[in-house]
């Protein structure tokens, strides 16, 4: 019988291809069975097994063979077996990553929103407009679509001021949220009315005074107001602005 097929990573594991894993749940049975026992000969000291979707029959099968879930996405899922007591093996994300952004005209006015689906409870409506990173996005062009997306209006990523780590967050998860300044390229709004509720440009000095905005919020918009934040960056002989995005302050 044919050990399926796999490449090493560099972990010490071993990871098998899973588009080379049989459809049949009593075929895989053996070929598993047989394929663990070569791997462990060979020295390899996990075992990380992707199956797709479209075979998730042969997920009892692993289990059944010591197998536990890593993680699992939208087309398959992940497990892993140790094959060594004590092997390494790293843990899936464990955040999620949100920005939002404090768009200031020349009128001293704040763009601000107010969300139609809120946490009961959560309190003040009023706040800044943002949202989630997508995969492999960059924090400055994500404001920047993020704002776009909700309030129609242009800006332009200026300064990161502030950020926050929140654990116990969404399926148990941690997050951390960023706050940017933008300056807007545009003033008339198209709200998104899916999400939002309401959409305007509010006076400074109100955002600051009103009971019913939350502390955090304006929090966020005086740190944006009383210091100048830190702008991108790059570092020569490190930066890749494909895969890195570095922020940093300036000297004096």
């Amino acid at each position: 019988m044919d050990v399926i097929e796999a490449k090493p990573n560099p972990f010490g594991g071993v990871v098998t291809i899973p588009e080379q894993l049989a459809d049949d749940p009593t075929t895989f049975k053996g070929q598993l069975r047989h394929s663990l026992g070569a791997w462990e000969t060979e020295g390899f000291k996990v075992v990380w097994l992707e199956i797709p979707i479209s075979k998730a029959a042969l997920i009892p099968v692993a289990v059944d063979q010591g197998f536990s879930f890593h993680h699992a996405e939208e087309r398959y899922a992940l497990l892993t077996r140790p094959l060594v007591e004590g092997a390494y093996i790293p843990p899936y994300a464990t955040h999620y990553v949100g920005v939002g952004g404090a768009v200031i005209n020349d009128k001293d006015e704040l763009l601000v929103v107010s969300e139609r689906y809120r946490r009961r409870g959560s309190g003040p409506a009023y706040k800044l407009p943002g949202g989630a990173l997508q995969p492999g996005e960059h924090l400055v062009d994500a404001v920047e679509r993020e704002v776009l997306e909700e309030t129609g209006i242009k800006a332009r990523f200026q300064s990161l001021h502030f950020f926050r780590h929140w654990h116990g967050y969404r399926y148990g998860k941690s997050d951390i949220y960023f706050a940017c300044r933008l300056a807007p390229l545009s003033s008339e709004i198209t709200m998104q009315e899916e999400e939002l509720v309401e959409c305007l440009w509010m006076p400074l000095t109100e955002f600051l005074g009103r009971d019913d905005v939350s502390p955090f919020n304006q929090c966020i918009v005086r740190c944006c107001l009383d210091n100048a934040g830190i702008s991108p960056g790059t570092i020569e002989g490190y930066s890749n602005p494909e895969i890195h995005e570095i922020f940093m302050s300036r000297g004096s």
